[in-house]
């Protein structure tokens, strides 16, 4: 069983009179930037200027600086840039600034365990992964919750890499629901799969045949939108509160007895196969390279691929029909990650969490 770690196994002190450069103000960027200062912790921000998670810093009551600048004046450097974009970054701006004592933090593990950042010995390489989107991190940190983090330590040249994982951890509230300590393999690895296997490329890939499957027997494209598209979150939601079982529970019968015996048919022993596959992509570093590869072209092949996405049938039935839901758009449902309402909530609420 993996090991977790709550509120009392965490020491916020460890982060008294550390700077935190968080070097990318993304979804994730803000979500854990905003916490760490709710929680007492000294942040610097690194985001260039002109775009605009840039005027959302400023907005936040940020200094947003250079990323050379951060890494100079800080103790502990957070790489939340995308994945493609933090070996270059690293490499330019972060690498010349990384004296001994200093500490390098990720909330992927993508670039160290394919060896595109390689650190030096002598400063500790540590992960917090949120299982969440900053969005996420920052809403139940304001509620009095959190979200489950993931710690792993890669270089503990300070012999306390763990500790201040987890201080990093407490300070963004997910020792509150618990953080289970993992490797940067395995965090890498797993998410990867579930990325391009069940969560993004499998399921995507699902409602899109089942949406074809329907029109192309006769039936009306708003009726197969409904029911492989529209109702998934009904499913996915009752699964994430209650299991798969649970979600059995909430459906009728002839749902649960069709689930138990057409599913496999649909996921195959083929699928399965392709799944391992696929694994062993991730595992080797294919796919990794082959990204990497993707963004150095100027991501000739990803462009058509979303391009494609996007005209696809489901999409234009999908819009038209979301259209007449106004809920979605009176919940701001429909609004961008990047622009959610915990700005709103961050202006107006306090949390007593503080370094002492």
């Amino acid at each position: 069983m993996a090991k977790i770690y709550y509120d009392k196994n965490a020491d916020l002190k460890l982060l008294k009179g550390k700077k935190v450069a968080i070097v990318g103000y993304g979804i994730q960027g803000r979500g854990q930037g905003l916490n760490l200062r709710d929680s007492g912790v000294e942040v610097i921000i690194a985001q260039r200027k002109g775009g605009p998670n840039y005027e959302i810093a400023l907005r936040d009551g940020f200094k947003p600086v250079e990323a050379e600048e951060a890494a100079k004046k800080a103790d502990i450097i957070q790489l939340l840039a995308q994945d493609h974009l933090q070996g270059e970054i690293y490499e330019k701006s972060v690498a010349p600034y990384l004296k001994p004592g200093k500490a390098l933090l990720f909330s992927h593990g993508f670039n160290i365990h394919f060896g595109y950042i390689r650190p030096p010995k002598n400063v500790d390489v540590y992960m917090v992964a949120p299982k969440g989107p900053g969005a996420l991190v920052r809403s139940q940190f304001l509620e009095g919750g959190g979200v489950p983090c993931l710690v792993a330590v890669f270089q503990n040249a300070s012999g306390k890499a763990l500790d201040l994982a987890l201080a990093h951890a407490k300070a963004i509230g997910g020792t509150r629901a618990g953080v289970i300590e993992t490797s940067f393999r395995e965090e890498t690895e797993t998410d990867l799969f579930g990325e391009q296997a069940v969560l993004c490329g499998g399921l995507s890939e699902l409602i899109r045949a089942g949406y074809e499957t329907l029109v192309d027997a006769g039936y009306q494209p708003e009726m197969a939108y409904f029911e492989c598209l529209h109702e998934v979150k009904l499913i996915v939601d009752a699964i994430f509160v209650a299991g798969i079982s649970g979600m059995h529970r909430r459906v009728s019968d002839t749902a649960e007895y069709g689930d138990y015996t057409r599913g496999k048919r649909v996921i195959s022993k083929n699928s399965r196969e392709e799944m391992k596959k696929i694994l062993k992509e991730i595992q080797s570093g294919a796919f990794a390279r082959e990204w990497i590869s993707e963004n150095q072209k100027g991501r000739p092949h990803f462009n058509q691929l979303r391009a494609e996405c996007d005209q696809h049938p489901v999409e234009r039935v999908g819009a038209e029909l979301r259209g007449m839901m106004h809920w979605i758009r009176e919940k701001g449902l429909d609004a961008k990650p990047a622009r959610n309402s915990a700005a709103k909530k961050s202006a107006s609420k306090k949390v007593k969490l503080k370094v002492s």
